[in-house]
């Protein structure tokens, strides 16, 4: 564990993964951005204020404080898009979700700047899921790994329209079992609130790489509208309003429970 690196560990067969949340840039890389509002602008906001309620459940959270400007550790460290054909952004982004670029002229990461981030960041968050991953796997049946994010409403760029509330990622049925999708999907049914599974977002690098069901590893990505939690319409960013977040993290204790209680039953 480090100053950028939280693991709070619990006992219950699930983990919720939050890489983008984080808004901190190393200080020798903020004269490089043109900004550092702009360098933050597309976090996703207080998604772990969001989700802390879970550690109460046994819930192991593991969270970065890095920027996802800085270097984004839900996408391939190839450097291969994720979503080929779709706009996106890459392993050390070079624009934000509306296309601006975030660096100042010649200030772009060349590839040693790249592999020097992803030695410091991208790797130890992978490794610290892999440690997590196997010691919950080695006292349960299965495990459910929770890549939890969230996105404004609207981004012209990348979708069209206004994106569902719940955006289930599951690479095509892939990362996890079509049982657990199923169960996700019936909480959102039952509390009648919009979804869809793999749309748009079918689940980045966290979900695809770390997801094994065959080995007892269900890996689900839940991208969050911020409609759900937060006024998009008011200052950006927008603060942390706990009253307004209420009704959303009820149903996200639900579908906490929910994995926890798929992992338990997994035989």
């Amino acid at each position: 564990m480090s100053d950028w690196l939280t693991i709070k560990r619990g006992d219950a067969p699930l983990i919720v993964s939050v890489p983008h949340a984080g808004t901190d840039i190393p200080a020798a890389l903020l004269p490089c951005f043109r900004s550092p509002e702009l360098a933050r602008s597309d976090a996703d906001w207080h998604v772990d204020h969001l989700y802390a309620f879970a550690a109460a459940r046994g819930v192991t959270i593991i969270r970065t404080a890095v920027s996802r400007a800085v270097i984004d550790v839900n996408r391939d460290p190839s450097g291969a898009s994720l979503y080929p054909g779709q706009a996106t952004t890459g392993l050390c982004p070079a624009t934000a979700f509306d296309g601006a670029s975030l660096y100042r002229p010649g200030c772009e990461p060349d590839p040693a700047e790249v592999l020097h981030r992803r030695r410091d960041f991208f790797e130890p968050y992978h490794a610290a899921l892999a440690v997590e991953i196997a010691r919950l796997r080695a006292a349960n049946p299965a495990v459910v790994i929770l890549d939890a994010h969230s996105i404004r409403s609207r981004v012209p760029r990348l979708f069209d329209g206004e994106l569902p509330l719940f955006n289930i990622g599951t690479n095509g049925g892939t990362s996890c079992s079509p049982a657990l999708t199923a169960r996700i999907e019936a909480v959102c049914r039952q509390a009648g609130n919009s979804w869809v599974t793999d749309g748009r977002f079918r689940g980045g690098w966290i979900t695809r790489h770390h997801g094994h069901p065959a080995s007892g590893v269900h890996a689900i990505q839940l991208e969050l509208a911020m409609r759900g939690y937060l006024d998009e319409q008011g200052d950006w960013p927008p603060a942390w309003d706990a009253a307004l977040a209420a009704p959303l993290q009820a149903r996200l204790g639900d579908l906490v429970d929910t994995c926890i209680d798929f992992a338990k039953g997994t035989a």
